[in-house]
């Protein structure tokens, strides 16, 4: 490392020179050879790896060695004196003072300026790049006024000597690179980590988001859809939010005409498109409706009276619904709907006769059971079927059943369903159209055929009428309206049965009751004929209604008389062959 220059005279003086250290450029320092310096052989050898090496050590030194101060203690250096004869120099002497210590700064001692304390601070090895070998401390700089190349003034033996303990150099660690790889590996690998674990979280904050989505979606479309739970209607229907009185419903009447054996069925066809549920309300001919003039009549009567616009009017007010036409299906008409849908399967209740075959012990034209597949005539003869005994409601359910069988047959395309009622060829009651019905048919064959569909029964009380308990369900919940059945006890109900034999009676009686101030019901035809007419009353209060009632009619006081009153009525009357209807 201390490599020798001789000089010789060329500008640096007699003797020769050696490398005492490097400035912080890289370039070499040289300082002269003393010329008493101790024998080689008296040196201590340099030994750049021992362990005891450290800031303030000076490897020539032939004495005992100090031992080195190790990395992060701070040490006070004091000035080296190879010969010991010489003190340390002291920068606030006054006086004449021999020059034994060196001011790294090149400041006098007495020039009033603070000395800088030349105390040697911890070094921590920094993680040098590859370019770098060497690092010299900032603040153990090599005194700048050390022989270099140019000088005229060699340094002495006390500054060469005092250079050297502060000239030295880092010599590189071979494992330097190895730790500064491993700290690079392990920074790496950490961020690596850090990044998987920031990635992983917002993976999941991502899968919880779309979770959130998904719910929050699943749950606006049941509550759209009407089928949240805890959101039920009173018919047992899982229901929506919205109102049953402002939910949207397009509803039709229906009337079968029986052409052959005469009479009436009705039914409400209802589609109900805000909760997308479809319903047949099948209507009691025993329904008591109110006529334009305020009298009472029943569904039955007012079908054969009054027509359509006049029915479907008094079933509006009753029902407290918006009709919007009314659909006139005779029953062949019926028999080509089926035929035309290609049959129906239906589960019958009931055998039914063939209506063409007088003979007993025949084969039923329908058998009962479970999947049954019914012809336009077989469906005919068991909507229109009335055992005997049976009231009117088990034939009007069967009319039910037919009607749920054909619209399940029905095509769910609207132009289809259109093509199929062109086909029946029928006149329809204005102001319903052929596109009308055949869309409206198409909307609730859909229904039918994802099972959003079924057939309920209004109840109907024994007079007609309709109270809250007992109509709630089907009058408010399917239909969205309220009951407004005619005030029961406002006029005496009459009930006129016909066994005169002849059919106009019974609607001259009618006349004649309504301009009395009586409430007429309907009670039908005899199957015979009766000679002596009867006033009926059952509870002694009403006696004087029925004496009224026969004078009304122009029947005998005799004619009255207590006896059984049909359902719903004060007074029964049977009008027989001495009945004289007014020529009024």
């Amino acid at each position: 490392m201390n490599d020798r220059y001789d000089t010789g005279d060329a500008g640096y003086g007699g003797g020769p020179y050696e490398v005492v250290g490097y400035d912080e450029y890289g370039r070499p320092v040289y300082g002269q050879v003393p010329a008493q310096q101790a024998p080689q052989s008296q040196q201590a050898p340099y030994d750049p790896y021992a362990q005891q090496q450290g800031y303030g050590y000076d490897p020539y030194t032939t004495g005992p060695q100090q031992q080195a101060p190790s990395y992060g203690q701070v040490q006070q250096p004091h000035a080296y004196d190879p010969y010991g004869t010489q003190a340390p120099y002291d920068p606030y002497a006054t006086g004449t003072q021999e020059a034994t210590g060196y001011d790294p700064y090149g400041q006098a001692a007495n020039s009033g300026q603070q000395p800088r304390t030349t105390e040697q601070t911890a070094y921590i090895p920094h993680q040098a790049g590859p370019a770098e070998n060497t690092r010299v401390p900032d603040d153990t700089r090599i005194p700048q006024d050390t022989l270099t190349p140019g000088d005229t003034e060699p340094p002495t033996a006390e500054e060469h000597s005092h250079t050297e303990q502060f000239a030295f150099v880092e010599e590189p660690d071979g494992d330097s690179e190895d730790v500064i790889d491993w700290l690079k590996f392990t920074e790496n690998r950490t961020e690596r980590r850090e990044e998987a674990r920031r990635r992983a979280r917002g993976r999941i904050i991502a899968l919880l988001v779309v979770l959130a989505l998904v719910v929050v979606g699943g749950v606006g479309y049941l509550w759209f859809a009407g089928k949240l739970p805890g959101l039920s209607s009173s018919d047992g229907r899982t229901g929506t939010a919205t109102p049953v009185t402002a939910q949207k419903r397009d509803v039709i009447v229906v009337h079968l005409h029986n052409t052959g054996k005469g009479g009436t069925s009705t039914a409400l066809l209802v589609d109900n498109t805000t909760t997308k549920q479809g319903t047949t309300v099948l209507l009691p001919n025993s329904l008591a409706l109110t006529d334009d003039d305020g009298s009472t009549t029943t569904l039955a009567k007012s079908v054969d009276d009054d027509g359509a616009s006049g029915t479907r009017g008094q079933l509006d007010t009753v029902l407290g619904t918006s009709i919007q036409g009314t659909w006139r299906l005779d029953t062949p008409y019926l028999q080509n709907l089926v035929e035309l849908v290609g049959n129906i399967e239906i589960d019958t209740n009931t055998d039914v006769p063939d209506p063409d075959t007088k003979k007993k012990g025949t084969a039923p034209l329908v058998h009962k059971g479970q999947g049954q597949t019914l012809s336009g005539k077989m469906a005919v003869a068991y909507a229109t079927y009335r055992a005997a005994g049976e009231s009117q409601n088990a034939q009007l359910e069967r009319f039910g059943q037919v009607m749920q069988g054909v619209l399940r047959k029905m095509s769910s395309d609207p132009s289809s369903a259109t093509t199929t009622v062109q086909t029946l060829a029928q006149i329809l009651d204005p102001p319903l159209t052929d596109k009308d019905l055949g869309g409206f048919l198409a909307d609730l064959a859909d229904l039918a055929k994802s099972g959003d569909y079924r057939t309920a029964l209004l109840p109907v009380q024994s007079d007609g009428t309709l109270t809250a308990q007992t109509s709630d369900s089907v009058v408010k919940d399917i239909l969205g309206g309220t009951a407004k059945s005619p005030d029961a006890g406002s006029s005496v109900r009459v009930s006129v049965q016909n066994a005169t034999g002849v059919k106009d009676d019974t609607e001259k009686a009618r006349v004649v009751l309504l301009n009395g101030g009586f409430t007429f019901l309907e009670g039908g035809t005899a199957s015979g004929t009766q000679a002596a007419s009867k006033v009926l009353y059952a509870d002694a209060a009403d006696k004087a209604d029925a004496t009224e009632v026969a004078k009304t009619l122009g029947l005998p006081a005799g004619s009255v008389t207590k006896g059984s009153v049909s359902s719903g009525a004060d007074v029964s009357v049977i009008l027989g062959s001495d009945y004289q209807p007014s020529s009024s």
